[in-house]
Formats: C-alpha cells, structure tokens, sequence
C-alpha cells in the first residue's frame, strides 16, 4: 500500500448527518495517521446497538454531526504514524473502543481495564494527539484537493468507511489465518458478553447463571457460562423467537416474562432452589436489573451489569438490600484489556472453544447498511456483517 502512504485518500463511507437520517453513502476524505496512529483498511464491519442509540440520538450529550458511526470490525494496516511499533503495514487488526495504552497506572495493574486516556468514551469525537478529525467531505477543486468539514470519529475507531483512522492504542494484531468475518465480532459484542461471564462474573464449574436480554451481548455471556461449565444458563427475554438460538449457545432453560403471572426472579428462584449463582443484565433497562439483582442466591449471588443504560435513573436497590451478601458490578468490554488480552481470546475462538458462527445471522453489501440497521431495529439480527471493501490475502 506504499502508493497510498504518506497521502490523503478518498474513499466511501456510510455517514450519519442527523439523529435517524439515513446514512449516506458518500465520499469522503481520510488524513494520513500522525504520531502514535494507524491508517486501517476497514473489510468487514457489523452492527451493534450502541450504533443504533448514537445513530438515534437517543442521549443528546452524546450528539455529534456529521459522524462516522460504527465499532465492531476487521482490517488490515495501510500505514502507520510516527512512533508506531507493534503493527505494520499489512497486518491485520481489529479495532478496540476500549483502548489500552500499555503504560498508564490503570494499564500496568490487572483490576481494571479502563485505560486512562484511551478507555472508551461515548462524547469523545475527536482524536487525542491534536483534537481533530481524519475525516472530512470532499470538495475537489482545481488542485484536486480536500475541502475541510470535518466529520467527527465515533468511539475511538469509526469502522463504517474503508478508511479509518485510529489511536495505536485502540488496534489489536489478530493471526493472519484467523477467519477474518468472525474476528470482527471481537471489536464489541462477543467479547463483552463473554468477558462479563470469564473476566467480571469469573462463572465456574458446575455453577447456576442467569442471562436477562438474549441479543448478541446476551448470547454471548450465555456462551461463555456454557464453556466455562455452568451447570444451568437461564435465559430470559420477552421475544420468544430467541430461544431456538439460545439453545445452540447453552441455554438450559428459558423464562418468557410475558408468560409469567408472578415476578422473573420468584420463577427463578423456584427453578434454582432459592436463586441463581450469577445474573448478567444485558438489556439496559434498570426495572429488569431489580429482577436480575433479586434472581440471585441470598448469601453468595452475583449480578453483572453488561447493558448500557440510556435513562438517568438510579440503581433500583435499597442499600440495606446489599447487606444479604449479594452484590452488583458492572462490566466494561467484558472486562478484556484489548492489546494483550484479545489476541489470546482469538486463538480460542479459533480452536472453538467459544463458537462465533451463529452470531452472524445476515450478511449484506456496504450500500445496503441502512437496511441492516432496520433489522437490528426490528429485532431480526443479531450481527449484520457488511463487506465494506475487498483485499485479497498474500
């Protein structure tokens, strides 16, 4: 990609000019990386529901027009900035919304994932080095140059174009054997849930989970319970069409709310014998993490918090309900530090020991991504896979 090097490209990407206007495919221009950032050519990339609530304005502080929305990909490196030394030109990566720096405090410790300057931020839309924008409209002119509007990045990565440019921080190197459509469900989704149920939970052996939500997050704590040997995985969710699904990912057993004339979590506990061991949330809604937190074993029970909470209210608890020994977390990327963590997590996804093919339940054409965010809007998907752009491996 030498030709390229050093040089503005003009590429497609799909671009977001208002809350839930339909994208735009269009022109756009991409800078060159500067110090400490990467150039990536962006092959496949899916879509998630943090997408969607960007996308839908749906919380106005995170509000930002024209953007580049998208975060769950795979690529492979066009160049590299100054002072870039763990990936090359030609490798290939997955973008991390979640960066890691690899030198702060919170980086050298093993409690915490949540790099200092570059963990994931749903206001950032700028990048770190000089606080601008890679991206811009084209207006080509006699020179054949760029007009500036800039057009705002998107969770540290922006993966709906062909060209993105990102933090050195915020990329990860995957095996070159890897397959490549499944590696993209690693940039969110499945290392969320997965994580939550590995890294935050910490599900062992023979123990009893419960999962509220079986989207792809959902799912994918339900998979990772199931290969850590979870002993029962109850998955709960309102849209009974799920279920089949859940079953290839280790469901158990399945609580459909609207079939209930009782509260969720008295059903489970008289499934369980008084509760379950861990509860993931994973729907964002804080009326199903009361039922969640009270699903839980009194003495002993954990509840993970995997989904993101778009109201400003407050944690449905009474604090003197902590006193009964459960407790409540919340998990980040499932808890996954990106850079020294995800390549490892990949080599397992390739030996099988998390499956990563039933995710992807539909596969369209870049020009067709408005159509994919309507079957996510419609509850018809789980992971939509867009080709964005062509590249033959050497």
């Amino acid at each position: 990609m030498a030709e390229t090097k050093g040089k503005v490209i003009t590429c497609k990407a799909a671009v977001a000019w208002g809350p839930k206007e339909p994208l735009v495919i269009q022109e756009i221009c991409v800078d060159p990386p500067q110090k400490m950032e990467v150039r990536v050519k962006i092959l496949y990339s899916s879509i998630c529901h943090t997408d969607l609530g960007a996308w839908t304005g749906v919380n106005e502080a995170e509000r930002a027009f024209p953007r580049i929305l998208g975060h769950e990909a795979v690529g492979v490196v066009e160049s590299v900035g100054e002072g870039v030394k763990d990936v090359k030109e030609g490798d290939y990566v997955i973008p991390a919304f979640n960066g890691e720096c690899g030198e702060c405090r919170v980086c050298t410790k093993e409690e915490s994932n949540l790099c200092e300057r570059y963990k994931v931020d749903p206001m950032k839309r700028l990048m770190v080095s000089d606080g601008g924008t890679r991206f811009s409209t084209t207006t080509t002119k006699d020179g054949g140059s760029c007009q500036s509007q800039p057009i705002y990045h998107f969770l540290n990565t922006s993966t709906f174009t062909e060209y993105t440019v990102l933090d050195s921080a915020c990329i990860v190197k995957i095996d070159p054997n890897a397959p490549l459509k499944q590696m993209s469900l690693l940039s969110c989704g499945v290392s969320t849930g997965v994580g939550a149920a590995w890294n935050t939970a910490k599900v062992k052996e023979g123990k009893t989970t419960a999962v509220f939500g079986l989207g792809s997050v959902g799912l994918a704590v339900a998979e990772g319970a199931r290969a850590r040997g979870a002993s029962r995985i109850i998955g709960v969710d309102a849209n009974a069409s799920k279920f089949e699904k859940g079953k290839l990912m280790g469901v158990t057993d399945f609580v459909n709310p609207k079939d209930l004339t009782k509260p969720v979590h008295e059903r489970i506990q008289e499934l369980t014998g008084g509760g379950v061991d861990y509860s993931f949330e994973c729907t964002g809604n804080v009326d199903v993490l009361r039922e969640a937190f009270l699903s839980t074993h009194v003495g002993w029970g954990s509840t993970v918090l995997v989904g993101i909470y778009q109201t400003p209210r407050t944690l449905p608890l009474h604090p003197m309900e902590l006193f009964d020994g459960r407790t409540i977390t919340g998990s980040i990327f499932g808890g996954f530090k990106p850079k020294s963590q995800l390549p490892d997590f990949a080599k397992q996804c390739m030996k099988g020991v998390v499956k990563l093919e039933p995710f992807i339940t539909n596969e369209l054409p870049f020009e067709k991504i408005n159509d994919a965010f309507q079957l996510l809007r419609d509850g018809k998907s789980l992971r939509c896979l867009l080709q964005i752009s062509k590249f033959l491996k050497k």
